[in-house]
Formats: C-alpha cells, structure tokens, sequence
C-alpha cells in the first residue's frame, strides 16, 4: 500500500432524488369523452447507497468524489403507467467502512461483507395518482399526490481494517519485517521511528491451503490513546482484529514494561480491546542465546510468550500454529 494511496477517512455530501408525482389524468378515448381517472404513481427518488467490495482497501475513490446525487422519479403517466424510478448511486467500499451523520456525529451502520449493501440516503416516495384515491363516493378525483423531496446531508465515512491478527507494537519492534516474512506484502522497512505510515495486510498461507490476515498496524508510542504520533489516527485499526499480536524487540531495556505500556494505551482508548485474545512475542531473538532466552521467560512466565526471529525465521513456523490455534478456538 502506498503512503499516498491509503485513505481511512471522508467526508462525502450525498443527495437522494425527488419522488416523482402522481399523475391526476383522465382516460378520453373515442366513444368514451369522460372516462374515469387512469392517473399513475410517480416513480420513487434514487437512493445512495454503500456496497462492500472485498477487492478495495482504500477510500481514496471518495476522497475525489464528495458530492453525490442520485437520480429524481418521474412523473405518473396516463393509462396508470408508473413513472421511473430515478437512479440509484452505489458507493463500492471496502469491507470494515462504518458511516456516521457528520453534523451529529451519529453512527448509521457498518459494511462488513462482500456484496452487502446499506441504503445512505433514502429516495423519496413517488405521490400516488388519482386512481389511487377513487372510491365509492370520490368517482373523480381531480387530484393526485406530490412525490417525497430529496434528503441531503453529510456524511463521514470511517475505515477500520478487517483481519485476523492485528500486530500491535512500538515502532521498529519488527511487525513489517514479520509481515513481509510470513506473507506476500511488501511493507515499507527501514531502522528508524515511525517507517510504517498506513495499516498494511497481508494474507499468511498455513497448512492444508487455509490461511488468515494480518494487519500491520502504525506503531503506537506512550499516549497514542491522548493523540501522540499516529496516536487516534490508527487505534481505532485494531479495534475490527480478531486476535492481537504484541511485538516487542529482544534488544528492549525491560519487555514487561513495553508490553504493560502497550496494554495500557488498549485500555485507555478502548478496555474492550482488551476482551479479545491475545499473545506476545520477542522478535529480533537471533540476538539473544539461550541463558538470555531463559532470562527472559522468567521475567515474563505469567505471560503466554514465544521468541522468534523474522530474518533466520525462528520460531516462525511455531508462531503460525499458535496463531492458528487461537483463532479456532
């Protein structure tokens, strides 16, 4: 994913269509000058509606197309023809969108599945003709009903990455290298704070042709949760992960207080993320021989823990089973 290409966040002005009028016509045909009402409904107001799409993993579409209007009903026509309905605006998304009324803040709803649609903006009703209203004691009725006007807002659209394992750590723990080791992405990788700018997924193949993604989450500093570094920009990723993965590099100074730090900044911007499971592990371990190794074990034994080494691939295999296990439990 380019840097320049990852969009998580719009504001977009939707605007449904008019419901079209009824029509308040006559039937007049030869040898029959007063016929009775024959008016038909006018056709209903286009809706905006939001598509998931499984493909997509950006708003960037919609960063350059904030104005949106659906298509106006037509008219009722004689003979009791329905008028059209006005056209239909489908927004593709990607999966994870959530849609929220800008000016109150409101959340509406929020696209998870492929294919799944959610009406933004409803059209307006199309007004009813005169043969609707005849009856016993209306025979004529000269009249027929307005259509329903458009409904205008704006509105704020929120993407929160959908995976499987979401990697959450300091800055250069390592996640994009494992990322890149485990899976076919190609996250950007460098020595310094900071490298991993957007969210980056990859697809980690497993035994017998299944698989699960992972999420390479922007590294969180102490009081991300107040707005620090990405801070808010990227918390609100690992909220849609169904496992956590917790990184810290063997070269830490103390690894309880990095991970204890971590859980913290969960907790302070969400405690539910803290409901779901999780698990740590020390990467860079090709650093560390073995009395290091069982150093450190004891300092963490009340932690469920494995040392790994993206680059000599150690533990990896080990790790690809935990993951697995967990996610079927």
């Amino acid at each position: 994913m380019a840097d320049t290409n990852f969009v998580d966040y719009v504001k977009i002005y939707a605007r449904s269509g008019n419901g079209g009028p009824g029509s308040a016509h006559f039937r007049r045909e030869k040898g029959e000058p007063k016929g009775g009402p024959d008016g038909g409904d006018g056709g209903r107001g286009g809706h905006v509606i939001l598509r998931g799409n499984a493909q997509m993993w950006t708003l960037l579409h919609l960063k350059y197309c904030r104005h949106v209007f659906a298509g106006h009903g037509e008219s009722g026509g004689k003979q009791s023809r329905h008028g059209a309905d006005g056209e239909d605006i489908y927004l593709d998304v990607p999966l994870g969108t959530l849609a929220k009324d800008t000016e109150t803040g409101e959340f509406l709803f929020e696209i998870t599945q492929d294919g799944e649609t959610k009406i933004l903006v409803q059209g307006g009703r199309g007004g009813l003709g005169n043969t609707q209203f005849k009856s016993a004691t209306l025979q004529a009725p000269h009249f027929a009903q307005p259509g329903e006007p458009f409904i205008e807002a704006w509105f704020t659209l929120e993407l929160k990455i959908l995976a499987d394992v979401g990697l959450v750590g300091f800055p250069n723990a390592g996640k994009s290298t494992l990322l890149s080791v485990v899976s076919a992405a190609k996250p950007k990788i460098g020595d310094y704070p900071f490298t991993t700018l957007v969210p980056n997924l990859g697809i980690v193949s497993y035994r017998d042709n299944q698989s699960f993604v992972m999420a390479d989450i922007p590294g969180i500093i102490e009081g991300a949760h107040e707005g620090k570094g990405l801070g808010l920009r990227f918390l609100r990723h690992i909220e849609r992960n169904s496992m956590l993965l917790f990184m810290v590099p063997a070269d830490a100074k103390d690894y309880r207080k990095e991970f204890d730090i971590l859980i913290n900044e969960l907790q302070e911007y969400n405690p539910e993320l803290l409901d779901k499971e999780r698990f740590l592990v020390i990467s860079k371990s090709d650093f560390l021989d073995e009395e290091l190794i069982a150093e450190i074990s004891k300092e963490l034994r009340d932690i469920p823990h494995l040392f790994i080494s993206s680059v000599t691939g150690q533990g990896i295999i080990q790790l690809k089973d935990k993951i697995w296990q967990i996610l079927n439990k």
